[in-house]
């Protein structure tokens, strides 16, 4: 039944993509998971803390399944629910990202693709949905991140890749000579003054 194999494969790549936004944490000190990467304070641990307070209200509340342990609170002013504060550690925030996938995933295997739900926070009409769109919307929140979290961990090591055992040793020579060859694309169909960029290696 082609509902059965929908569900089966967008739950299969949400498992996989939860994989790797996680594995972007493996080997890093406590500051480089939580230190801010970006202007706008975009950081590794609190990628995952989000990630998981999403998934937790969207396959909890919308369904009339609220998780089982407090949430963090999520779209505040502050962002609170995008970092990790000094008092929360790195397994606490792993643990309930883990314990939302098993809610989650019971939740998941409980219902029907077009099993109703209603997500108070939508606007009208949209806030009446079913299994299968939250299921795509929360994927595409955890790709998102995932792909959030790869130019992050490129930036802090250069490490990359979806999983271990598709990373490769790094070969920096290559990477060089790699980016050049790009820099030297864009300047072609582009030119920009010298001064601006400065020299291409």
């Amino acid at each position: 039944m082609i509902d059965a194999r929908a569900k089966g494969n967008l739950h299969g790549r949400l498992r996989r993509d939860r994989e790797a936004l996680l594995w972007k944490l493996d080997g890093l000190s406590e500051y480089d998971a939580r230190r801010p990467l970006t202007a706008t304070g975009t950081n590794l641990l609190g990628l995952v803390k989000h990630v998981a307070t999403v998934e937790a209200r969207y396959f909890g509340e919308v369904f009339g399944r609220p998780s089982p342990e407090p949430l963090p609170r999520w779209q505040d002013s502050d962002g609170s629910d995008l970092w990790a504060t000094a008092d929360e550690t790195r397994d606490q925030i792993i643990g309930f990202y883990r314990r939302t996938w098993e809610h989650s995933d019971a939740t998941i295997e409980a219902l029907a693709l077009d099993a109703p739900g209603r997500v108070p926070w939508w606007p009208e009409p949209h806030a009446d949905t079913n299994l299968f769109a939250v299921m795509v919307h929360v994927l595409g929140e955890t790709i998102r991140h995932a792909g959030h979290a790869d130019i992050l961990r490129e930036g802090l090591d250069g490490r990359t890749g979806l999983r271990p055992e598709h990373e490769r040793r790094i070969d920096e020579e290559a990477r060089a000579a790699y980016r050049a060859k790009i820099e030297r694309a864009a300047r072609s169909a582009a030119p920009v003054k010298e001064s601006e960029v400065g020299p291409v290696t």
